[in-house]
């Protein structure tokens, strides 16, 4: 059984899936993880596993129900093992990029509508139920692609207007769907992400959940390629069974490294994990001082999908962080709210944190290439600039997973930046880093027209709400 942040009414697994945020504006969690043995898991594939630790999150749903679902899912990779390890030194490359919008949020984003979908027959649900959700860049494509052709559930993405990438915005804005809207709104990412958690609050007698990591059943999925890495290492003798290892994950909502932390609750032998975060350091300041600030000047980067000032995930971390203190997090919350902080002293020692900015981004990435003729992203570029000085920090020569979220084909201009090449605003950049690198473009970075309508934030809770009840009446 679920329960909020901010409260204690239960739910059970699809109320909690369907609901997506908890009534009192909190995030659902439990109490206690469920019982998993990572040895279990030692003979199994990416799918299987997977299957195994959703059932275990959520019970109500049989195994077999979650395996179908899992099996399907995942046929839309290009590769078989879902994920991939790339060695570099004593780091590995976790590449999360496989699926079919080249981004880790794909990992999620293709089971979260099949849960949804199974909660909706396990509750009798007839009624159409529309999913709202921000993105900074991966999640919109991710979800769009991911609700293609499921019943009775519809999608409307928002996302700040100016500020993703040309490639993400061609991903969304190319695509064509009966149950589906995307919209570009005059603000940056804390502007979507605030409005849909109003929108949210303030309508709720229309059937509303979400696709973004505050949904528990986005988040549950994400636990598994930590797992999968882990055994992925035992299986290479890379490492010992039992051996402990460090996770390095680029951080903006905190949804990603926050199932990392869920990964080591559930017994993994994880020692450490880095907070890597761009120019727009909150979560840096956070763990380094025990101050959580969103009152500070927001910074477009080269990173765009970490632009992030407010981390919608880490209430989920002060929760289990203050003992389960429900009270304490509601008090935490309403400070943000309404001063735009609050401290919070980490109990946890095993949490670093760093931060990269723009410029020392892209010479990472030309240093990787260089040193390993491996092509990253900015935002997986971060992730190694935080291993680099995290291995400076500690002394030590330590094996680290680098958590690599996105393919370098989704931020070319970035990546043929680091490379003193320069490169437009436009998809012609996609052509240029295939030819300058000699790797093929991905088949799915093929796009019909790219039509785009833009918001203006006091006008979109209208807009939406009627979107929504056009929806609703099909």
């Amino acid at each position: 059984m679920f329960h909020s942040t901010r409260g204690n009414e239960l739910v059970s697994s699809p109320e909690a899936i369907l609901n997506g945020l908890a009534k009192d504006g909190g995030l659902y969690v439990i109490d206690e993880m469920p019982k998993i043995n990572y040895r279990d898991f030692l003979n199994d594939d990416y799918q299987t596993m997977a299957s195994k630790i959703l059932n275990a999150f959520f019970p109500e749903f049989t195994y077999q129900e979650i395996k179908n679902e899992i099996d399907n899912a995942y046929k839309t990779f290009d590769i078989k093992e879902v994920v991939n390890l790339h060695k570099a030194s004593n780091a590995y490359f976790l590449e999360l990029f496989h699926g079919p919008t080249l981004a880790f949020k794909d990992l999620a984003l293709v089971v979260l509508p099949r849960l949804m979908k199974l909660s909706k027959e396990k509750m009798g649900v007839k009624k159409n139920i529309t999913i709202l959700t921000a993105t900074s860049g991966d999640t919109g494509g991710a979800a769009l692609n991911g609700f293609r052709n499921i019943p009775g559930i519809s999608i409307v993405v928002l996302y700040p207007n100016g500020g993703i990438s040309p490639v993400q915005e061609a991903q969304m804005c190319s695509f064509r769907s009966d149950n589906a809207k995307v919209l570009a709104i005059n603000g940056n990412f804390d502007d979507c992400q605030s409005f849909v958690k109003e929108f949210f609050a303030n309508n709720k007698d229309l059937s509303l959940s979400s696709a973004n990591s505050i949904n528990i059943a986005r988040l549950a999925p994400q636990i598994v390629y930590y797992f999968y890495s882990y055994i992925d290492l035992v299986r290479k003798n890379e490492i010992k069974d039992g051996d402990k290892i460090t996770f390095c994950v680029p951080t903006g909502n905190f949804g990603n490294i926050l199932a990392g932390l869920f990964a080591k609750m559930l017994g993994l032998p994880i020692k450490n994990l880095i907070c890597a975060s761009n120019k727009n350091n909150v979560l840096t300041e956070f763990f380094d001082k025990g101050t959580y600030n969103k009152n500070r000047e927001f910074f477009r980067t080269n990173s765009p999908s970490m632009d992030i000032l407010i981390s919608s995930n880490l209430e989920r971390f002060l929760y289990y962080a203050s003992n389960c203190d429900t009270n304490k997090v509601s008090s935490l919350m309403n400070s943000l709210k309404s001063t735009g902080k609050y401290d919070f002293k980490n109990p946890y020692d095993y949490f670093y944190a760093y931060s990269t900015d723009e410029e020392k981004t892209l010479d990472v990435i030309k240093k990787v290439y260089e040193d390993y003729n491996y092509l990253i992203d900015p935002h997986t570029a971060c992730s190694y600039n935080a291993y680099l000085e995290y291995a400076k920090t500690t002394k030590n020569d330590e094996k680290v997973v680098v958590v690599s979220t996105a393919s370098p084909f989704k931020f070319p201009q970035s990546v043929l930046s680091a490379f003193n090449v320069s490169a437009n605003e436009s998809l012609d950049s996609v052509k240029l880093l295939s030819d300058k690198f000699n790797i093929a473009i991905p088949s799915v970075l093929n796009y019909p027209e790219v039509v785009r309508e833009v918001v203006d934030l006091d006008k979109a809770e209208g807009y939406v709400k009627g979107i929504v009840k056009c929806f609703e009446s099909k």
